[in-house]
Order: structure tokens, then sequence, then C-alpha cells
């Protein structure tokens, strides 16, 4: 066992050099990301995609250059996969988060797993729940005083219907078609303001709120059935067709997990184990 992760070790390596070299023809290393996506990605460059994209910029010895636009529908299209003018150059070459097996995009190998989790403000009467399943036991007239954020997309939404708690639901589109404001940053405020007072919210949007102020809110995991999803592994995206990149990513993941996992966690983003990795799909 041993030998083989020593052989996978030098490959990594051995891959990881060549490309690097190989790149320093570009002299830059180019993401595509949202301006304003806490915790991912901001102009600011202070979300966590934006740190581990220095990391993986500074071991190439290259500079990070951002092509930037708002994570909506058609953002491969306008970043990822849009050459400049009439040129054959492409805006930007890595997307740093995208689902695994993402079917926009070739995907890296995953870099992180995380799951939804039923973020609950504390010192409004629900500090006693410690597991979500006991929204559903309630004395009716305690059920009744729930508001619960439930958005048009996602596992949340269908927690709440099998549980009988759509009433309680308030509800949020996806996509806030909101300049300054992107999900994470609205639901903050719609808790602060007292709105809500709980939300089923994927684990690194939820991160953010609780980073903004860490005793005012408490994060319980949502855990996956046979028929309801809640827990997912993210990768890296890049064009199909550009294996070398992907090739160099991939080296970058498995010489970094340690230190990525520790960028994550600084943002409170909840981690659970990276599941085994399947078989790619046809890159070609």
């Amino acid at each position: 066992m041993l030998a083989i992760q020593s052989s996978k070790s030098l490959l990594s390596a051995l891959i990881l050099s060549a490309v690097a070299f190989s790149s320093h023809a570009t002299e830059k290393f180019r993401v595509c990301a949202d301006p304003l996506n806490p915790p991912y990605s901001s102009k600011k460059q202070d979300g966590y995609e934006n740190k581990i994209a220095e990391l993986f910029a500074k071991q190439l010895d290259q500079e990070v250059e951002y092509f930037w636009f708002p994570q909506r529908i058609g953002f491969v299209r306008n970043t990822l996969k849009a050459t400049i003018g009439d040129t054959e150059q492409y805006k930007c070459d890595v997307i740093m988060g995208v689902p695994a097996g993402f079917d926009f995009t070739a995907t890296t190998d995953s870099y992180y797993h995380s799951t939804y989790v039923l973020l609950i403000a504390k010192g409004r009467g629900w500090d006693n729940i410690t597991i979500p399943e006991q929204l559903r036991s309630l004395p009716l007239a305690k059920q009744e005083r729930l508001k619960i954020a439930m958005f048009d997309r996602g596992p949340g939404t269908a927690w709440l219907q099998q549980s009988g708690l759509l009433d309680q639901g308030v509800p949020y589109q996806t996509m806030t078609g909101d300049s300054e404001n992107n999900t994470a940053m609205m639901i903050k405020k719609e808790l602060q303001a007292g709105n809500i007072d709980m939300v089923i919210l994927w684990g690194p949007m939820a991160a953010y709120i609780v980073s903004q102020q860490p005793d005012a809110y408490k994060m319980l995991p949502m855990k996956s059935t046979l028929n309801l999803k809640f827990d997912y592994s993210m990768a890296m995206g890049v064009r199909y067709g550009d294996n070398e990149r992907k090739a160099q990513l991939n080296a970058l993941i498995n010489k970094n997990q340690q230190q990525i996992n520790t960028i994550l966690q600084s943002y409170h983003v909840p981690l659970l184990p990276i599941p085994e990795k399947k078989a790619d799909k046809d890159d070609d």
C-alpha cells in the first residue's frame, strides 16, 4: 500500500513539475469568477476560491488574473467558453468551484465535500433544536410559529414538503437578481431582520453567515437519504479537451489537499470526507 501511495505521489509531482514548466508561457493563472459571491469569490479577492487560486498560482510561479462575470445562467458560456473579440484567446481557463461531474465543463478531482445545513438564529425560542428532524414533532402551536426560508429550487424545500412544514416556509428565489447581494448576503439580512428564524442552506453559504456573527447561529447538518440528497462534492471546471490543465489542477489538488482543507475550515465550511472518485466521463 505504501509503495502504491509513493508511486501516486511521485506521479503527481512529475505531472505538476512538467506542466508547471510548460505553463510559464502564459505566466497567468486565469480564473473565471463572480465579483460579488461570498464566501467563494469577490473583487476584493477575499473568498476561499480566491485563496486557493492564489495558492496554486504561487506554486506555478504565476500571477492570478480574473475575468469577472456574475454567477448566473450563462456563466460558463460567457466566461470559460468565450473568446476575446475575434481572437482564439479564451477569457479565462478555470472555474474554481463547480459540482463534481458538472455537465457544462470537464471537472477535476473533487477537492472538498460539504452538505446542506439547518442554520438557526439563536435566542428566538429554537435553541433546544439539536437535529433538524425535531421540527417535525413540535407541538402544532409552536410549528405554526416557524419561519423557515425556502427556495424555488433545492433540497431544503423538498425536505419541508416531506416533513409537512411547507406552510411554514418563507419563499425566496435561488438567484437574487440583486447586483449588491448574493443569496448568502440576502439570507443574512433576512435573518438579522427577523423575517426568518432559520434556513436550510448549502454549507459554504451558511458558513459565510456564521462567519459574520459566530455566536449568533447554530448549524445542524442535513443527512442525505435514499430519496433526498444533501451532500455534494465540489471540483474545478476546465474546458472539455483541456486535459493538460486538468492534469495540472489534479496534481495541485493532490499536493495541497491539507492546505485546502485548512483554508476551507478558516471560512467555517462544514467538511465531510470526500467519497472515492468515480470513473471519469470521456473528455474528448
